[in-house]
């Protein structure tokens, strides 16, 4: 190569690094604003050129800058991530897990599931599990129907996060399938191991917790044979076939997974996803324990990987913003594990937030 070529090459690759660096210099701070699905109301976190400021909803306060314009790329289109949060839950509590999504130069979108949020967790649970991937596709349509957004966003090949029982959206969306029966015969089988799960949010209801057991006592004698068809009923993804893709959105092509719901999959239905699928697992989860649930997955999924381990984490650390007043009423519904491990620091669950974006990257 001669001296001039060497001379020219050498001043585009600057360039080229001094462009990709004003990018992402410009995503410096988040844009944050709401649109609706129908009744469902949708979180929209994304990069913006604006200032942020302090944002404090009821106990909670965030840096954001409102209904700011998004920031565009200098070509294409920016990918989407949908969060759907735990048992009722809301967009707040998952909000530096969406700050860094959007810094990283995502659109992310959170709603509020129907029936199980922090407003309304009437049918929270299975009921809740039913109908969750529809409130992501739903979630995908109102982003490609924004005026503001659709321009900007690509919403042909999609990321979903799902925490807790967001784990059971994000697996049904990857094409997995669980049933009651899955559920009941392990409460029936490891109630005491796995109590967190089995009786969640009835530390303060003793009459429920004993007509749970004693639902539970009776499913011991359940089999294949002699269940109802209502517990044997898959959900979630599509029929098994060999050739079939199972999941029920084909746009949504990556899953990212914290602490999810697991045992009630099908392990057979876990082998057949084909799309990449990455965990952040909690060593100390007393909700969900690790070798039920998150393992569960891991063993039988096939396209499943560890993001990040955290031996000292709980169920709960992977909320953030998660103000004291708001971990202490929550942690005083749960039968086991409901409080923060103050053994597990920020910067640990930050670099876990920074492997997810990552995870995305590479995926979508």
């Amino acid at each position: 190569m001669s001296t001039p070529l060497k001379t020219l090459t050498r001043m585009a690759c600057t360039f080229t690094l001094l462009a990709a660096s004003a990018s992402q210099a410009q995503v410096t701070s988040v844009g944050m604003r709401q649109i609706q699905a129908g009744n469902m109301p949708i979180t929209l976190v994304y990069p913006t050129a604006a200032t942020a400021q302090p944002v404090t909803q009821g106990a909670f306060t965030v840096q954001v800058a409102s209904n700011a314009q998004p920031l565009a790329v200098a070509s294409g289109k920016r990918a989407l991530i949908v969060l759907s949060h735990g048992s009722a839950g809301s967009a707040l509590p998952d909000h530096a897990l969406a700050a860094t999504l959007a810094r990283a130069g995502f659109v992310v979108a959170q709603p509020e599931h129907r029936g199980d949020n922090w407003q309304d967790f009437s049918r929270a649970g299975p009921e809740s599990w039913k109908t969750r991937p529809q409130d992501v596709s739903d979630t995908i349509d109102a982003v490609a129907h924004d005026p503001a957004l659709a321009p900007l966003v690509d919403t042909r090949r999609v990321g979903v996060h799902g925490m807790s029982a967001g784990g059971v959206t994000g697996l049904v969306l990857a094409g997995a399938q669980w049933r009651l029966l899955n559920l009941i015969q392990h409460c029936a089988q490891h109630l005491d191991e796995d109590i967190g799960f089995c009786l969640n949010g009835l530390a303060q209801h003793p009459a429920q917790q004993t007509l749970r057991k004693g639902q539970f006592a009776m499913g011991r004698m359940l089999t294949e044979t002699s269940a109802s068809a209502s517990f044997k009923t898959l959900h979630g993804g599509a029929s098994p076939t060999a050739s079939r893709d199972p999941r029920p959105d084909p746009r949504v092509v990556a899953v990212s997974l914290a602490v999810p719901v697991g045992v009630i999959f099908a392990p057979e239905s876990l082998s057949r996803i084909r799309i990449p699928v990455g965990l952040t697992t909690a060593g100390q989860d007393g909700v969900l324990v690790p070798r039920f649930h998150s393992q569960h997955v891991l063993r039988h999924c096939k396209t499943c990987t560890t993001l990040s381990d955290h031996p000292k984490a709980g169920h709960f650390d992977w909320l953030s913003p998660w103000p004291a007043s708001v971990a202490q009423t929550v942690a005083a519904t749960q039968v086991r594990g409901g409080l923060p491990n103050p053994d597990f620091s920020p910067e640990a669950r930050q670099k876990a937030f920074d492997q997810i974006a990552l995870f995305f990257k590479q995926k979508l």
